[in-house]
């Protein structure tokens, strides 16, 4: 748990979740243990906060209801509240108090402020403040002491926020500083060092006489409250402005920016260093991606004059050159002949900065490309101590260029803490603008996901994202995020003082849109149809377009920053992805490439079932779950459009692949789709993908489902052999093997031998059926010989998975016998072939077999571990079966122990959800059943089995 008292008094699950503490007085006790956090407070000091003066009769009784209270509402298991002979203690790690983080944070922060370490100082800084979500000890506030304290943490708080503004300022941050400080000053008008920091902040923007008229307000407010003079510090930094020292590391003619720049840590270093090392840098990025800023705040650290070109509005690339004269403040001279223009103004300009050392910062040079780059290449070439630093869609294409090429801010990953979801440069930005307009707006465990989704959906696009949070004037969170959908009508209101271009999101992607040849757009609408990437062959094989045509259109999207290159997969951001789809439908191509998309991954899906089976198998999978959008993208489009072929050909092709990452759930929401559009019977030549349907759908414990019969019969109704072969294992464990035992599967191999001919991985598969049979009739001595045979065929294969699931029967087999050595050896093999899959199922399985053979080897704690994991596993990856025997195993345990209640409470639990309707189901209920007699039998007896009875 977390706690927090900078703020209105809350307690923090793990998960994110806030626990509700109960009334102000239960919330007041808290926080006045939470100021004592791992020390004893006496009753007296309690008492007095709690009720002041005048305390009730019989107060200590009234405190010792509070303290259970108290106790009460905080998660069963996880009470910290000790009673002492002298008071209460709240035993937790200060650390995990947001106050005493503060103060370790804000200490820390002014020692790396001491020591020179700016980035350093201003990081753990920010991370100190942003623990604070109002006043400190919002809660108690009137309780006896909490004044003082909360005044204390306040004073700290407004320290750390000035170390903060002190290392910002070294690092050259002024103009995103200038606001903040303005603020503080109006708050605390006495506060000499925030004054004196906006002093200099202003001196080095270039505005001296705002810098000196803050110099005078403060003089006049010292004299007219105090009665006194400025410091010898603030008239120190007054002579200073007078005598220019604190014009600052640049004159630079930068934007003033009127928000405070989040995020982009990392790049800013690396285009600092960049800068230091080249003479041409360019930032590249999509539209929106924040690459002015970036620029501006990088040109506002650097050492030396800067100066600033906006090219965003030219309309003609002849104009470049006399837009670089104007920002430089140099007028032209005199008429010219339009031809000889541009090319007199480059003279002049070359004249200009032949000796000067000057930063030139282009800004949007993507309309005027050839214009910029021509200009940058003459001025590079003469002024020796010229540097340029480009923000463009595309690169320049000088030599010595170099790259910064940007995306969206970081935004949490799915599956990341709620607690965790600050860190992330894309939540901050959200949560600054949405405050701008909405002053109460703070993440909550109730709009955490919301806010998540809002930042995921726009792919962390600074611009994006603050039209997203300008929408808070009016909408909720919730409704923000639900007309994500259509995003480009919800954010259509930017800021009335940008560019036309970056006012709406649809503006922003239309100019880079209209930046695109015929071929380029053709191929950025036909990309749209992937989901989550594709590699060049599945574009180019999709998208239909000639090889040179194709390579040169989407090497020109990448230039162009429609298009991003990751780990040798293409993607579209998912802002300029609608956009395009858009583009789409307008063209009429979007059936045409679903279609075309559809068939590529049908063929893609079959090929890569086939290597599952071999020695590839962990490679294919690999590139299976590359591809796991596309796949799942290409069934659903199939099954909506009523294409029955080609999505029950999907579930088939993909049936092993589900299996071995566990992905049930999925998979039989799916399969279950799909059954909807089939019907109750198997269409015409589709006996194999129906079953597998029904197969898939069956494993996630779906509704009523049409009956397949016996595995015999599933395998006597195929009219070829099965293209996927693990039909075999799902139809054995859906409906069980052959009545007759090890003989009946034994002459159903034979048939199934006949229909498909030697095929060395269902031998063993058959092989490993026979062993299980066997093993089940006691046949010991066969049932060895049988899944030796298994084990040989499924290594000879390459085959994992036949590998792992062999040896645990072996494993099983051997501690039946006996011999817990041999049945170790082989579960450990077992337990490293099912990490190497990464197989969430089997791993349950696994785990549950190593559980039952340490229990019969009477390791009562290890197979306690084993069961427990193998339950949280089986949980996550909706395998019911599992489940129930992860149940049964710590029942078993619990019995042997002699914990009778635990045991029949275990079995109970096991008996619910999802074990009818299939074999391997109903065999684990039948079993829990056995055992729920066996523990009632041990009631009355009074004395538990022993393990080997277990």
């Amino acid at each position: 748990m977390r706690f927090r008292i900078l703020g209105p008094t809350q307690v923090v699950l793990a998960d994110g979740r806030e626990m509700p503490v109960g009334g102000p007085r239960l919330r007041a006790l808290l926080a006045l243990l939470l100021l004592d956090a791992g020390r004893v407070v006496s009753a007296d000091r309690l008492i007095d906060g709690l009720y002041g003066e005048h305390p009730p009769r019989g107060a200590a009784n009234a405190l010792q209801s509070q303290v259970s209270r108290l106790r009460n509402a905080l998660p069963a298991g996880h009470d910290p509240v000790e009673f002492h002979t002298a008071g209460y203690r709240l035993a937790v790690d200060p650390d995990d108090v947001d106050a005493y983080r503060f103060e370790r944070l804000a200490e820390a922060g002014r020692r790396a402020l001491a020591d020179g370490d700016w980035p350093r100082a201003a990081t753990v800084l920010r991370e100190a403040l942003e623990l604070w979500r109002g006043p400190a000890l919002a809660d108690a506030i009137g309780a006896a002491g909490a004044p003082a304290q909360a005044a204390r943490l306040e004073e700290l708080r407004l320290a750390a926020i000035e170390d903060r503004v002190e290392a910002d300022l070294a690092l050259g941050a002024q103009s995103a500083l200038i606001a903040e400080l303005r603020e503080l000053v109006v708050a605390h008008p006495l506060r000499e060092r925030s004054r004196g920091q906006l002093m200099r902040a202003l001196a080095a923007l270039g505005r001296p006489a705002e810098a000196l008229a803050e110099f005078e307000d403060a003089r006049h407010t010292l004299a007219e409250q105090l009665g006194v003079d400025p410091s010898a510090e603030l008239a120190a930094i007054h002579l200073a402005v007078l005598r220019g020292a604190e014009r600052g590391p640049a004159e630079a003619v930068l934007p003033s920016q009127l928000t405070t720049f989040v995020g982009r840590e990392e790049e800013l270093k690396r285009v600092g260093d960049l800068l230091g090392e080249r003479r041409l840098v360019t930032l590249t990025g999509p539209g929106g991606a924040g690459k002015t800023r970036l620029a501006i705040e990088a040109a506002g650290r650097v050492d030396g004059e800067v100066r600033f070109v906006e090219l965003a509005g030219l309309a003609d690339g002849s104009d470049v050159p006399q837009a670089v004269l104007s920002a430089l403040g140099l007028r032209d001279a005199g008429l010219r002949a339009p031809a000889e223009a541009a090319w007199q103004t480059t003279d002049r300009l070359v004249e200009a900065l032949a000796e000067r050392r000057l930063l030139l910062v282009l800004d949007n040079c993507e309309h005027v490309l050839v214009d910029a780059a021509r200009l940058a290449a003459r001025l590079l070439s003469a002024c020796p101590a010229l540097r340029v630093l480009a923000t463009s869609r595309e690169p320049l294409g000088l030599a010595g260029e170099a790259l910064c090429p940007l995306s969206g801010l970081a935004v949490p990953p799915l599956g990341a803490s709620a607690l965790d979801a600050d860190e992330y440069a894309a939540v901050g930005l959200f949560v600054q603008r949405a405050v701008d307009v909405a002053p109460d707006f703070t993440v909550t465990p109730v709009n955490v996901e919301m806010v998540l989704r809002i930042c995921r959906s726009l792919d962390g696009l600074p611009l994006a994202i603050e039209l997203a949070a300008a929408r808070l004037r009016a909408l909720s969170v919730a409704e923000v995020a639900a007309r994500l959908d259509d995003r480009f009508r919800l954010l259509s209101t930017g800021n009335r003082a940008a560019s036309p271009r970056h006012r709406t999101l649809r503006a922003v992607v239309e100019w880079s849109w209209d930046l695109l040849d015929d071929a380029e757009r053709k191929v950025a609408r036909r990309l749209t149809v992937f989901a989550g990437g594709a590699t060049l062959e599945a574009a180019e094989r999709v998208c239909g377009l000639p090889t040179a045509e194709f390579v040169d259109a989407l090497t020109g999207l990448v230039d162009k920053s429609f298009v991003e290159m990751t780990g040798g997969r293409y993607r579209m951001l998912e802002t300029v992805r609608a956009f395009c789809a858009e583009r789409l439908a307008e063209a009429g191509e979007a059936d045409q490439l679903r279609c075309a998309h559809t068939a590529y991954f049908l063929e893609f899906a079959w090929t890569a079932s086939d290597h599952l089976r071999c020695a590839e198998q962990l490679h294919w999978l690999r590139r299976l779950d590359a591809e796991r959008d596309n796949l799942h993208a290409a069934l659903r489009r199939a099954t909506a459009a009523g294409d029955a072929s080609d999505a029950a050909g999907m579930v088939a092709a993909l049936s092993f692949y589900w299996w071995l990452r566990g992905m049930r759930g999925e998979g039989a929401r799916l399969a279950a789709d799909v059954l909807d559009l089939l019907g109750t019977d198997a269409p015409p030549g589709m006996g194999e993908e129906f079953a597998l349907c029904v197969y898939n759908a069956s494993l996630a414990g779906s509704g009523p489902l049409p009956s397949l019969g016996t595995q015999r019969s599933v395998i006597r109704s195929l009219d070829r052999a099965p293209r996927q072969p693990f039909l075999l294992y799902l139809s054995g464990i859906s409906t069980g093997p052959p009545s007759g035992g090890a003989e009946d599967v034994d002459e159903l191999m034979g048939e199934l031998r006949r229909l498909v001919g030697p095929d060395p991985w269902i031998n063993a598969l058959g092989a490993m059926g026979s062993g299980s049979a066997l093993m089940w009739s006691g046949q010991w001595d066969r049932a060895r010989a049988a899944l030796v045979t298994a084990l040989d065929g499924f290594r000879s294969t390459g085959d994992r998975w036949g590998t792992m699931i062999t040896l645990g029967a072996l494993g099983e087999l051997a501690a039946w016998q006996g011999d817990p050595e041999t049945a170790g050896a082989h579960m450990d093999e077992a337990m490293g072939l099912v990490e190497a899959l990464g197989s969430a199922v089997d791993q349950a399985d696994m785990l549950r077999t190593r559980g039952e053979v340490r229990l019969r080897a009477g390791d009562l704690a290890a197979a306690h571990d084993d069961f427990d994991g193998a339950l949280l596993l089986a949980q996550r990856s909706g395998a019911p079966e599992f489940v129930a025997s992860a149940r049964l195993g710590l029942a078993q345990v619990a019995r042997v122990r002699g914990d009778l209640a635990a045991a029949r409470r275990f079995c109970e639990e096991a008996l619910t959800g999802g074990l009818t309707g299939w074999y391997v189901g109903d065999a684990a209920r039948a079993e829990i059943v056995l055992v729920l007699k066996e523990i009632a039998e041990a009631e009355k007896v009074g004395a538990p089995p022993s393990a080997d009875g277990a």
